[in-house]
């Protein structure tokens, strides 16, 4: 099994306001939409990591009709590796061989990139499987479990990207066309720029 976690937990300080809650397609959240994208992708156990306004991003999430399971970082103010840890803590069981990987950052990926990146893990078992475009690198990423232990043995102060980046390999790298998955929305001139590129679209 694979579980899903979200990284939902912030206090997303250079937006103002919780990424969870923005408004994206016809009424869903960056949340909503994320949770919408897993279950498409037929990933059966979605956990999302709460923190920062947890009862209201919780209450969006119950009223929309979805069931993820809802775990909250009380320390999620340390920063994201806590929140990495808590969502580990939450999936890491018997039969579990890896975790999918994801941040509220990056909401439009697509459900074909979810996919892909788990049959390229399931085909391969990579330590680290993320999708690629020529020299990016985005988001979800397939953390095998042989990694879980480097990661609760991270150093807070420089969290577990270094981690993941010494684990990287070509056999991990999945190419794919999807601008979702490099589209990383941390400021209000990024989501601005993301909603009027949506509405011309529309």
């Amino acid at each position: 099994m694979i579980p899903a976690v979200i990284l939902s937990a912030g206090k997303s300080t250079r937006m103002g306001s919780a990424k969870a809650l923005l408004p994206i397609d016809s009424g869903e959240t960056f949340l909503t939409r994320i949770i919408l994208t897993m279950q498409s992708a037929e990933v059966e156990d979605i956990v999302v990591v709460l923190g920062h306004q947890a009862d209201e991003i919780a209450e969006r999430v119950v009223k929309r009709g979805l069931a993820p399971r809802l775990v909250i970082n009380a320390d999620y103010e340390s920063g994201q590796l806590s929140s990495l840890l808590t969502g580990l803590r939450a999936i890491d069981r018997p039969g579990v061989t890896a975790v999918l990987l994801t941040l509220v950052d990056v909401p439009l990926v697509g459900p074909g990139t979810v996919r892909a990146v788990l049959d390229r893990y399931r085909a391969a078992h990579p330590p680290i499987v993320r999708p690629v475009d020529r020299l990016r690198h985005g988001h979800p990423i397939v953390i095998d479990r042989t990694v879980f232990d480097e990661i609760r043995r991270a150093d807070p102060s420089i969290g577990a990207k270094p981690i993941i980046r010494s684990h990287v390999s070509p056999a991990g790298d999945v190419p794919v066309a999807d601008e979702g998955a490099f589209c990383d929305i941390d400021t209000p001139e990024d989501y601005a720029r993301l909603v009027g590129e949506r509405l011309r679209l529309s």
